[in-house]
């Protein structure tokens, strides 16, 4: 089984002007290929990008209608799901689930009421911010923000996100807005798509510091597949199972075998690796094995870390 924390696959299909759809695509992750892949639970990503964008909420809620539509043209395969009890209820009655992240805070327009309307519309995860400075606080993009933490906004938003008991997604946050949430958040976090930055130096990494930090707030981080962040060569250099393996078992020998998931980025990238679609996670499975990675080791990584987390914050 699987569950992957997070996709970009809403996106593409909202981009295609109704030519995608989530049963079956081009694209690298569909219904087709989740059930290739196991799935048990699927977080797709209303990712806004900031650039050039002037209504980011109303995007936002634009990509979350495409997201129930599709969800109701295949009803009979797939389910919402916005805790551990609908996972489980979906999987007694034959079905995968399909959860909601939201990928930049500044869809919430700078608004807690914003916030609480989109828990109440199923959203469970937030990437707080991407690549751009925004009401919350500062991304890592180039280092050139590392140094700073959240905004007062950004402080108030984990507490409501503690509160609604939502799942504070740090992958792209700046360094010492990675900190504020340790210190300041009740629960467990997540870095839903980020590798390990001693692997390979990219600044969408976490230091092995940030990952036993994580560890020790019982959080997870989910292996990003693509080749940005799991080699050190050019950026269409292909990443390759061993990439991925060579990062887990840093991880693991960082943080132990708790603090690791999957987070694909599927569909939200470049996408050159080894693996070239959902239905091929079998590649990693089988690396996994031959580098005496313990079945119980890797269900932890595949799916059982991030049902645990499911059920304690949601």
């Amino acid at each position: 089984m699987l569950i992957d924390l997070h996709c970009d696959t809403i996106l593409e299909c909202h981009l295609s002007g109704g030519k995608r759809e989530l049963c079956k695509s081009d694209l690298c992750v569909d219904i087709e290929k989740m059930k290739k892949a196991g799935t048990l639970a699927q977080v797709f990503a209303l990712y806004v990008d900031m650039k050039g964008q002037v209504k980011p909420m109303q995007n936002c809620l634009d990509m979350l209608d495409l997201f129930y539509n599709e969800l109701d043209k295949n009803k009979d395969i797939v389910a919402f799901a916005a805790s551990y009890e609908d996972i489980e209820n979906n999987k007694k009655a034959g079905k995968m689930s399909a959860m909601l992240s939201i990928e930049e805070g500044a869809a919430i327009d700078g608004s807690i009421a914003n916030l609480r309307n989109f828990y109440r519309l199923g959203v469970r995860l937030m990437t707080l911010l991407w690549n751009y400075p925004n009401q919350i606080g500062y991304p890592n993009f180039q280092f050139t923000h590392s140094d700073k933490g959240l905004t007062e906004f950004g402080v108030e938003v984990v507490a409501e996100m503690n509160r609604l008991g939502m799942l504070i997604d740090v992958s792209h946050l700046s360094d010492g807005g990675f900190y504020d949430v340790a210190r300041l958040s009740s629960k467990p976090f997540v870095a839903s798509h980020s590798n390990s930055r001693a692997c390979t130096m990219h600044e969408r990494n976490l230091t092995d510091d940030m990952i036993k930090l994580l560890a020790e707030k019982g959080g997870i981080m989910g292996l990003n597949i693509e080749s940005f962040f799991l080699n050190e060569g050019e950026p269409t250099t292909m990443s390759t199972v061993a990439d991925m393996v060579r990062h887990l078992k840093h991880i693991r020998n960082i943080g132990g075998i708790d603090v690791m998931a999957i987070g694909t980025d599927f569909d939200g990238t470049m996408h050159s690796s080894e693996i070239a679609h959902l239905g091929e996670m079998e590649k990693l499975t089988t690396a996994l094995r031959k580098n005496q990675f313990s079945e119980d080791d890797i269900d932890k990584i595949y799916y059982k870390n991030a049902l645990r987390i499911i059920k304690d914050v949601l």
